[in-house]
């Protein structure tokens, strides 16, 4: 599975406006409802949050991959964005986040969803490439480094 098959441009934000989890999580529900990808932006919104309350998804190094599954989308979707500060995701490393990827799927789509989230940790396992999200200033930038950095593997 590539990010890049389900990531458009319009699925980033850069910068994200929210100073704070819910609000960016939120923020980012709303860029892919925005995008007509999602069924139902209030029970995605709630799955994501329902979801972080268990254990947060801040996995250290600046990084955070809010998730859900739930009857509010009808196919695998992810939205990008970089705060323009960043934010406490009460991150397993204690720093904050500047980055948040935001997964979402049906309850059925159980193996594409954990792929996804594997792809997600295998990209930022690679020095360049975190250097490039940690360094990017746009949408596109972020959406380049994406596709150049899965063409590469």
């Amino acid at each position: 599975m590539r990010l890049s098959d389900i990531l458009k441009l319009e699925h980033i934000k850069v910068p994200l406006e929210a100073k704070n989890k819910k609000d960016a999580i939120a923020e980012l529900v709303q860029l892919l409802a925005d995008a007509h990808e999602v069924k139902d932006a209030g029970v995605l919104l709630a799955s994501v949050l329902e979801r972080e309350a268990t254990r947060t998804t801040g996995i250290g190094s600046g990084l955070a991959i809010p998730h859900g599954k739930c009857s509010g989308v009808d196919h695998l979707v992810v939205a990008i964005g970089k705060p323009e500060t960043p934010i406490d995701f009460e991150s397993i490393d204690g720093k904050p986040v500047n980055l948040i990827v935001l997964l979402a799927s049906p309850p059925d789509q159980t193996g594409p969803h954990i792929q996804a989230l594997a792809r997600i940790s295998r990209l930022m396992n690679v020095d360049t490439f975190k250097a490039a999200m940690r360094n990017a200033t746009s949408s596109q930038q972020i959406y380049d480094a994406v596709v150049a950095q899965e063409a590469a593997m």
